[in-house]
Formats: C-alpha cells, structure tokens, sequence
C-alpha cells in the first residue's frame, strides 16, 4: 500500500473473518419481502480517512505479459467487485465506488525454483457500478420461482454444453 501511495489501511472489523468465509458465511443480505439471501466471501477490505471501505479482491496467474482486467472472460471478476461493493452498501457502510485488484502474477523468469514461489504485485484499481444488481438479483429470483424454463442462450456455455450433450445423445442413439 505504501510502494503503491494508497491512502487507505486495513479494515478491523468484528465480523471480518466471516466476511472472508465464503463457504459458509461471507457478508450477507436479506432481501427484504422475499425468501432470497444473497451472500459473497470477500478476500480484503480497506478503508480510507474519509471513512470509505475499499473492497479488495486478490487474483492470481503466472503469465509473460502484463495483467490487466481487459479480457473479456474478466468480466465475471467486475461483476463480482460490483456484488461485494453492493452487499456492502446495502449492510450500511459507506464503500468507495473504486475498489482495488491486488494481482499477484508468478515470475516464470528465476533461475531455480528452490522451494519457494516469487511473484509481481500490481494494483489494478476499478470504478464499479452496482446500479445492476438489484435489479438482476430480482430477475435471477423470479426466473427461479417460475415454471417456465428460460430459452437457451447463445453467449451461455451451459446451454451450449447442453445442446452439445443432447446432439451426442441423439447421434448414439440413432447409430
């Protein structure tokens, strides 16, 4: 934090190591007149001197060229920054709209292993938006209470499988 001049130190919180525990706790919420519960295990939280939580999430690689966030699979990584930041929020707390990716990415260039891993810190910072949330949660609850099954779609790799399976099937069936 200080190499990277980020005015912020760590977030002492009595409910931090559930936080953490995504598995079986995390940070939760209840959405209100509903039977949902919405819940995401946070790797970090910092808070700044204007009172803000930054909400941190590690990753991890090991590649030649530079980590960044622009892939489109790293997508799933923003959106989950947005639902931590929106859990957050809707717990009461004050949370800064850029959170911070701690990216540590292996070294492939030591000359010996020795027993020990050696890595590239990079800060990537991200401006959320958690205008969405709400919203798709709701949609995501609905779609779960009804009877109809929603169209498959082309940019879901479920649905794609699926209709891969379902095309062998058929092949084996008629050979």
């Amino acid at each position: 934090m200080v190499k990277n001049k980020i005015d912020a130190i760590p977030f002492s919180h009595d409910e931090m190591d559930a936080w953490r525990d995504s598995l079986r706790r995390g940070i939760i919420y209840k959405m209100p007149d509903i039977s949902l519960i919405i819940s995401g295990g946070v790797d970090d939280v910092w808070i700044n001197p204007q009172g803000e939580l930054i909400i941190v999430d590690y990753k991890a690689t090991s590649k030649t060229e530079e980590v960044t966030l622009d892939a489109e699979w790293q997508g799933g990584y923003k959106r989950q920054m947005e639902i931590y930041q929106w859990l957050f929020r809707k717990n009461g707390f004050k949370v800064h709209d850029e959170g911070m990716f701690v990216y540590c990415n292996g070294q492939t260039d030591v000359d010996e292993f020795d027993a020990k891993l050696c890595f590239q810190i990079k800060l990537i910072p991200y401006r959320g938006s958690t205008d969405w949330v709400e919203s798709f949660v709701l949609k995501a609850y609905e779609c779960l209470r009804s009877d109809k099954v929603p169209d498959p779609s082309e940019d879901c790799d479920y649905c794609r499988y699926q209709e891969a399976v379902s095309a062998t099937l058929s092949e084996l069936e008629s050979a």
